[in-house]
């Protein structure tokens, strides 16, 4: 039989295999290849995508028709510090789904509101819209700034306040995210 394991672990099992709190012989079986994938508060370029992948995923099990998420709610959904990472995204994406969240996404409910600027969820949103416009063009300006609708010299200025280079896209993966 050939069989293929996927574990995660947000505990350091060599670190664990050590301490002799995980066997060590079953870290060698499982040590092929390491992952090490960010938090995804650490990640918030990535929930948008995320996001709409599981909104069609539960509207695909529940037979529903997809919601529209509105500007407000994907700033919510990017301002949330996600303590439960992509399955708290995921359960979310479920409720949003069901029609279980009122006008707001509802991840906020839970803590304290956090303020934040519109400079800076402007800001945020625009560092999303460049970096996916970016990845999608491999760093290419020209088809950036065709697909923004926006001048070259904007462009540049918005980057440049960002702290965004071309060069990071260049012969990007599909996701075209930096590392």
């Amino acid at each position: 039989m050939d069989v293929r394991v996927i574990t995660a672990s947000k505990e350091s099992l060599k670190q664990l295999a050590e301490e002799g709190h995980f066997r060590t012989d079953l870290l060698y079986r499982l040590n092929v290849a390491v992952l090490d994938i960010p938090p995804l508060r650490d990640r918030t370029e990535d929930i948008p995508l995320l996001f709409e992948h599981f909104v069609v995923d539960a509207a695909r099990r529940h037979n529903k028709l997809m919601p529209v998420i509105t500007a407000s709610q994907l700033n919510e959904l990017m301002s949330h510090n996600w303590p439960g990472n992509v399955r708290e995204l995921r359960n979310v994406a479920d409720r949003f789904v069901l029609g279980l969240l009122d006008d707001s996404v509802g991840v906020l409910s839970e803590r304290k509101l956090q303020r934040i600027s519109l400079g800076d969820q402007i800001n945020r949103f625009e560092r999303v819209l460049i970096e996916n416009a970016l990845a999608e063009h491999h760093g290419n300006a020209t088809l950036v700034c065709r697909t923004l609708r926006i001048p070259k010299r904007t462009l540049y200025d918005k980057m440049r306040k960002l702290g965004l280079s071309t060069e990071e896209f260049h012969a990007s993966d599909a996701r075209g995210r930096r590392s």
